[in-house]
């Protein structure tokens, strides 16, 4: 057996699962004295440093070899190195490894570790196992470009597992209707690709034999179609797309809704006022959402979920403009053109975006009432 070792912050909540030790063994819950949790990044899963007086609440376990490497190499990812540290509860006391920033680290912004809710520590978790099954395989870079993904990604199937399944016209079966076999993640990096042996339920209620199937694994993301049904304007914007370019498109150059990935920690609600301010510098309230549909915009093998809305908004002249993150290199140009102008696009095909072509048929079927409402809402 390893030696025990003291895992900390949200690992510590799935510690005794046996994806994270292993045929390793789980001994007590513990409290490590004179450290305290930090992280060196929004999101960064916490450390351990040194800093008289606080006290950091643990649990201690003794994985397996493998267990024990996977363990060191996820947190190294973020910064920290295993040490030695000395623990004492009632009965018992000695020196156990845990993970603690290196003092050569002092450059590095360093915080203390946010208050999580339940529910984000369980995302954290979800993700950590994510990146525990992909360190031996993969180099810390693209680990490290995988974590913000996998977090959002965790928190899509959180928000998957929560959401209501209706099954009126459908069979209602569930997960317990398809069985893995074999799990691997072929490729990882900011996006990644799974690739799964499994069975699933028949329609004559057996299982089908073991197949092969590949997906892109993505997060759950939004779509927002500014619409001013005073003036019957919509916004659009256009931006360069990688997608139609890799096929080979004439002009990858789009024009599509604001859109972007729901953040770890935000609700789609949420994540759709804020793409909409950083994308087309508009600023909106949560009550001008109207649900277009929420959809899987290419099942078959991808997992992204979009939720899809059209946002009333006072759209006046002169606000178009070029936007966007310099962080993510987004060059995104917006364009407010009137409802028949986009109609009109998309029977020409200069529209191909299929969330902006779902939107606006959405609103040519609730544009009277939406026009309508706004008058009788100005002579209120």
């Amino acid at each position: 057996m390893t030696s025990p070792v003291f895992l900390f912050g949200p690992l510590s909540e799935i510690a005794a699962s046996c994806e994270v030790i292993g045929a390793g063994s789980v001994g007590r819950s513990a409290v490590l004295n004179d450290h305290a949790l930090c992280v060196t990044g929004p999101d960064a899963m916490p450390c351990l440093v040194a800093r008289s007086g606080a006290s950091v609440r643990g649990l201690v376990v003794f994985p397996d070899h493998h267990s024990q490497t996977r363990i060191e190499s996820f947190h190294r990812l973020f910064g920290a190195e295993a040490g030695q540290v000395v623990l004492k509860y009632p009965g018992w006391e000695g020196g156990v490894q845990t993970y603690l920033l290196p003092s050569e680290m002092a450059s590095v912004p360093i915080e203390a570790a946010p208050s999580w809710t339940p529910e984000q520590r369980q995302i954290m978790g979800m993700a950590s196992l994510e990146l525990l099954h992909l360190v031996a395989k993969y180099p810390n870079d693209a680990l490290q470009a995988r974590w913000p993904m996998a977090l959002a990604y965790a928190a899509s199937q959180r928000r998957a597992r929560s959401e209501a399944a209706p099954a009126l016209q459908r069979k209602a079966w569930g997960l317990k209707d398809v069985e893995l076999a074999q799990g691997k993640r072929p490729y990882a990096w900011y996006f990644s690709v799974a690739e799964d042996d499994l069975r699933f339920r028949k329609f004559d209620g057996a299982f089908s034999e073991v197949v092969k199937r590949a997906g892109f694994v993505m997060c759950d993301a939004v779509t927002v179609l500014p619409y001013d049904p005073k003036r019957d304007v919509v916004m659009v914007i256009e931006q360069f797309r990688y997608g139609p370019w890799l096929r080979g498109v004439q002009n990858p150059w789009l024009l599509e809704p604001v859109a972007g990935r729901v953040d770890p920690f935000e609700s789609p609600e949420d994540c759709a006022l804020r793409e909409t301010l950083e994308e087309a510098q508009i600023e909106l309230e949560k009550d001008s959402l109207l649900s277009v549909g929420h959809v899987y915009p290419s099942p078959g093998a991808v997992s992204e979920f979009l939720y899809q809305y059209v946002a009333l908004a006072d759209l006046p002249t002169g606000i178009e403009g070029v936007f966007g993150l310099e962080s993510e290199s987004e060059d995104i140009r917006s364009h407010i053109i009137s409802f028949a102008a986009l109609m009109e696009l998309i029977q020409s095909g200069e529209v191909t975006n299929g969330p902006l072509v779902q939107s606006a048929y959405w609103l040519a079927l609730n544009r009277d009432r939406l026009r309508a409402d706004a008058v009788v809402q100005d002579r209120g």
